[in-house]
This record gives structure tokens, sequence and C-alpha cells, in this order.
């Protein structure tokens, strides 16, 4: 049964990115509450995705980032972002995907994450396995936080209350590196494939990453809370890995938030360093 849910899905999630794509490089913007953007284009690929769904299966719930869905209790409820990226999207950046999941009493039991721009779709099956244009994937064999690459996320609401910037610092300095996509579900698919060993965020939405948590753990992954607790689609963050460098981050997040990692350097020490190391002038 879930194999023909997941059926279903991908060739809807496939036309939503043709949608986003036929709106991509012309988009006019909007805002939601002072700094959040909404397109023409997230409302499209929203209005075409439920009403597929509502189509296909009217007895389930639908949960829409837009509010394009509805909830009366059933058993099944899907979770739907048109547009995971928007901003990216906005700019021109080509990082953006339709992700869309499916969740049975609880548990998540199917998912599809689909990146146009790379014409990439990220599938998985609850107890079945993840792949990538019908390919198998799996999480990288990292052992090791030193030789890992990471990804994060900034909020778009509250920056000032939010601690990040000193989890982004003091992971830049342990690992081989920290990229900042802007799409989580993009995110989540990069990290089940191996591009990625690590992403953490706070304050992620259900439907940032309903899809790309399934195809995470059926790519062999683990996520929880930042603090280690088991995670779920209303937790107040996520840590997700591969599995192996997962214990070494919650470690190095513990310390982070116990206030015990290095301090921020201070630009204006730099700027003074620099002048007092320039060659006097003729």
């Amino acid at each position: 049964m879930n194999q023909d849910y997941l059926s279903a899905i991908v060739p809807i999630a496939q036309e939503a990115g043709q949608i986003l794509m036929r709106h991509y490089g012309r988009v006019r913007v909007e805002y939601k509450g002072g700094v959040d953007l909404v397109t023409q284009a997230d409302r499209e690929s929203e209005a075409f995705i439920v009403a597929r769904l509502r189509s296909q299966f009217p007895q389930h719930d639908i949960v829409a980032e837009e509010g394009g869905g509805r909830e009366s209790g059933a058993e099944y409820r899907w979770y739907v972002d048109p547009l995971d990226g928007t901003t990216n999207f906005a700019h021109g950046l080509p990082m953006f995907a339709v992700s869309i999941g499916l969740e049975h009493r609880g548990r998540m039991v199917a998912g599809v994450v689909h990146h146009p721009v790379m014409q990439e779709t990220f599938t998985a099956l609850a107890g079945q396995g993840a792949a990538l244009n019908g390919h198998a994937i799996h999480v990288s064999e990292a052992a090791e936080l030193r030789t890992a690459l990471a990804a994060t996320g900034f909020p778009t609401l509250q920056r000032q209350q939010n601690p990040n910037v000193h989890f982004y610092y003091a992971v830049t300095l342990r690992s081989h590196g920290v990229r900042r996509m802007g799409a989580a579900a993009l995110d989540l698919c990069y990290t089940a494939c191996g591009r990625f060993e690590v992403f953490w965020e706070f304050g992620l939405k259900p439907w940032d990453v309903a899809a790309g948590s399934l195809i995470l753990a059926e790519a062999g992954g683990r996520a929880t809370t930042m603090t280690g607790e088991p995670y779920h689609l209303r937790a107040p963050e996520l840590l997700a890995t591969n599995g192996r460098v997962h214990d070494e981050c919650i470690a190095l997040f513990a310390e982070i938030f116990a206030g015990h990692t290095s301090p921020l350097p201070s630009a204006a020490a730099y700027l003074r360093g620099r002048e007092e190391a320039a060659p006097a002038r003729p």
C-alpha cells in the first residue's frame, strides 16, 4: 500500500517542480510577517499538489506551508512544502525543492523530495530504503567530525534570539567545513546520499522535514534533537547525521550549550592587527 502512495506522489512532486521552473527567474516577491518571503510560485505549486492529493486521497489530512490543507484527525496526514528554499528561488539561486511526506498514525511512511533544477528525485518508503532517481542511496562512511562536511540553516524570524552562530563557528573549527544551502529538505537528502555528513537547524516546521527525515532514516542516517532526544516533526531543533559522527556532534553541542567553546573572534581586534601589520607607507 505504501508503494502505491509513493508511486502516486512522485509525479505530483515532479509536476509541481515544472510549475516552479516556469516561474524561476521571473518571480514577483511578496512578504509575510515582515521578512518571510512568499511567491506566486509557492501558491501555484501548493494549489496543484493539494488539489491532486484531495482528488486521489479524499479521506486524508493535509498540512501545507501556505495554509491550503485541512486537518480532521485522519489516520493519514500529508505534509506539503510546495517550495522549500523560497529565498533562494526568489534570488535566482538554484537550490530549492518540492517536498511531500506521508504520515500514518504518527509514523512517516513515504516521502519524496524533488529538486527540479538538477532533475533529482529523492524517495523513501518506510522499511524499504531510500533512492535517488530510482537508485539506492546510503549515508557516507565518514567516522569522525574532522573529515565531515556539515550544513546548517539560519532562521528568518527572531534572528537576534537564535544562538546558531556559535554552533556554526564551533563546527567550522572541528569539521571539514559548513555549508548554508537554504533548503532543509535538500540538506536532509544530501546527508542521506553522502554529500553531507551532518545537518542541524533550529525551529524547522513539519513540512520542512517530513519527507527528508524519512529519506535520511531509510538511507541509514540518524536524527535527534540537538541535545540527543528522539526526533519528531515538531521538535525544537534537529540534528541529522550519517550516524557515525552523531555522538561526537552531541558531545560538541553539549559543550556549546554549556558555553565551554572558544569565543567568537573580535572583528575590532582583527582590524587593529591588520593595521599594525601593514607595512609603513613611504
